[in-house]
């Protein structure tokens, strides 16, 4: 009998300390000395250049975090895998401990925080839509009867459902698998407007063929914070994060980061995406938090 309890207190706490494990990112990385860090491959935050080379505002932020991590832990080398991520699969591959730090263009919202923790917000997103600049519309009012493109699996479906509801209007709904296809709805006329983050659009805007041909119209859809995701119930990791994202928004170097991807020309075609620093994201970087989007709704 005591064998028997023995043998369940022994499992017992093999099972506690790989659950333990599990939740221990900055143990997991140290041991490896490699970390996987989720991207994104068409969001105006996180982008692929081809070849494996992934760039953007979130990512070269997430990738000065996991220097500052490498220093905490101290590391000689810390090797970055990068993971392309969809709106899909984000989640999932952080949460079964495939992505280890996702900074692509993730809103923290309470229905993920169930399932992952959030980083202080560093991007405070509005809502927009992107129409050919020729089409006459200038308000969500005006996509009565017309077909809408969103990304599957993004939060800008429900709020554009809330609109279509609220608005008494009817419109069709096309899915993109991802933003580079939803934008392609919009240029190949298959769809009348495209609605989702208006950095995202700005950065499909800017990578066009004819970007003059496009503009970013309506009303304000809604404001979510964007922050970069990391597993659930990891204190420590999630401390080193904030730390390291609160450092450089003190010291500046977040603000002149912000500087080099949206006001300056950028890769792969040079050009300037323009999206000047919102009060919003400014306000995020005043008082550091990881409030979700319900709680800027209720403003």
């Amino acid at each position: 009998m005591k064998k028997h309890l023995l043998a369940i207190a022994v499992t017992a706490l093999a099972a506690g300390s790989a659950f333990a494990q599990a939740h221990d990112t900055l143990a997991k990385i140290k041991s490896s000395g490699s970390v996987t860090l989720g991207v994104r491959e068409s969001s105006g935050l996180s982008y692929t250049l081809g070849n494996g080379k992934y760039v953007g505002f979130h990512t070269e932020m997430g990738e000065i975090i996991l220097a500052d991590i490498q220093k905490q832990l101290g590391l000689p080398k810390l090797d970055i895998k990068y993971q392309p991520v969809t709106s899909q699969n984000r989640v999932p591959l952080v949460t079964n401990g495939t992505v280890d730090l996702e900074c692509g263009s993730t809103t923290n919202n309470a229905t993920r925080q169930k399932d992952v923790a959030f980083a202080v917000t560093t991007y405070v997103e509005e809502v927009r839509m992107v129409v050919k600049a020729n089409s006459g519309i200038t308000s969500i009012k005006d996509l009565n009867g017309k077909s809408v493109a969103t990304t599957t699996g993004t939060t800008s479906v429900q709020t554009l459902r809330k609109n279509e509801r609220a608005g008494g209007i009817d419109f069709k709904e096309v899915f993109g698998k991802d933003h580079a296809d939803s934008f392609l709805m919009l240029e190949t006329g298959r769809a009348d407007a495209f609605v989702m983050d208006g950095s995202i659009l700005a950065a499909n805007i800017s990578k066009s063929k004819n970007p003059a041909d496009y503009k970013i119209v309506g009303e304000v859809l809604s404001v979510e914070p964007i922050a970069c995701m990391l597993p659930k119930d990891d204190p420590a990791f999630k401390k080193a994060v904030d730390d390291s994202i609160k450092r450089q928004i003190k010291d500046g170097s977040l603000a002149k980061l912000y500087d080099k991807w949206f006001m300056q020309p950028v890769p792969p075609a040079n050009l300037k995406i323009g999206l000047p620093l919102s009060e919003a994201t400014k306000a995020a970087w005043a008082n550091p938090n990881d409030k979700p989007a319900e709680d800027y709704a209720k403003k």
